[in-house]
């Protein structure tokens, strides 16, 4: 690389982490004064305010808008060196506006190498630290019981069914299992309750009766008590908010695969969190193209301060954006990999455009 490559990227780079310091630090004080009652009211100990929660709270807010201040650190230092007129005595010199793109996409590569990593391995294990201190001290309600009409694939051809299930006692009500061969129903299981037996770790059906068909012929047992075995357990019936976010990849992939088994509808949010980790990676390069699009040339009215808030504009309406898009998929529009990508295909476009029309 050439002392301007360094240069760029040293501007870049720099801008980009003060940036994001800065706002972090006044998110943390935001975020104390919001929640200093809360933390005093449940006893939070000062160590886990600081290393579980503060500690774990800043690599997932930084990367959470990483793109977003990649688009302002452009914004900003490539309309200073504009308005110094360190370009015109660039291209002067012979370089080319694709030239000077590349340390930019380098620099692009390395945040959004470091957001890969972050977002796909290290902030899923911070995640847990986080949210299990924010169930303890911050809101209590990190987990909410699914009360009724529970119905979910627990093995290939087998179905679960409860129709009503207490988290206190581990008891559903009405359960049932039915096996099917294709779109035959084979056997049934059904009972008045169930009960988790936590000795054993299974379930214990009472009052049950069992209906196996063959053909035309049909088999009935009826008992007072019977141990069950099945891909169900107490934890299931209930749901830790953003439970996603505390899951790396292979976790997040095998979490998917299991949803897919059950056949419930959540596997679709599950999707949007994977993808979303491999998309808003890749949006440091388009916001990266059109930030410096934007403010390569000097501008005589306004300077920095319309260049910032043109990308403030674009910037925010990308995040709405992103979060308008997801909507598709959890209708069933569009799959959840489309809908996900769907902001970075019609902002590349956007990029492509003013990159193009940019003059040399």
């Amino acid at each position: 690389m050439k002392k301007l490559d360094i240069y760029i990227i040293k501007k870049f780079l720099g801008t980009f982490f003060f940036a994001i310091a800065l706002i972090i630090s006044v998110a943390i004080v935001f975020d104390l004064s919001e929640k200093m009652d809360n933390f005093l009211d449940r006893g939070a100990p000062l160590r886990a305010i600081v290393f579980d929660y503060y500690f774990n709270f800043i690599p997932y807010f930084a990367n959470m808008f990483s793109y977003l201040f990649v688009f302002i650190a452009v914004i900003f230092f490539t309309s200073r060196m504009a308005s110094k007129s360190e370009f015109i005595a660039m291209f002067s010199s012979g370089i080319s506006l694709n030239r000077l793109l590349i340390p930019y996409f380098i620099s692009a590569f390395i945040i959004a190498v470091f957001s890969f990593v972050l977002g796909n391995y290290v902030i899923p294990n911070s995640n847990k630290k986080r949210l299990d201190f924010e169930d303890t001290y911050v809101r209590r309600t990190g987990t909410t019981v699914g009360s009724s009409g529970l119905h979910r694939q627990v093995y290939p051809g087998i179905y679960f069914y409860v129709y009503n299930y207490t988290s206190h006692n581990n008891i559903g009500v009405r359960p049932t299992l039915e096996k099917f061969e294709g779109e035959e129903l084979k056997s049934k299981l059904s009972a008045e309750i169930m009960i988790w037996d936590s000795v054993v770790q299974k379930w214990k059906f009472q009052n049950y009766l069992i209906r196996n068909i063959d053909g035309d012929k049909e088999e009935i047992i009826m008992g007072s008590s019977i141990d069950t075995s099945f891909n169900v357990l107490p934890s299931d019936f209930t749901k830790r908010v953003r439970i996603v976010e505390s899951m790396t990849r292979q976790e997040l992939n095998a979490y998917i695969a299991e949803q897919r088994l059950s056949g419930t509808s959540e596997v679709i949010a599950s999707e949007i969190e994977k993808y979303n980790r491999i998309a808003a990676p890749f949006s440091t390069f388009i916001l990266t193209v059109i930030g410096f699009s934007l403010s390569i040339k000097k501008v005589r009215s306004g300077g920095l301060g319309l260049n910032i808030g043109i990308g403030l504009l674009l910037s925010f309406t990308y995040i709405l954006f992103m979060k308008f898009s997801s909507v598709f998929a959890l209708n069933g529009v569009f799959s959840a990999e489309f809908s996900v990508w769907v902001p970075n295909i019609i902002y590349g476009i956007i990029a492509t455009v003013v990159f193009f029309t940019t003059p040399d």
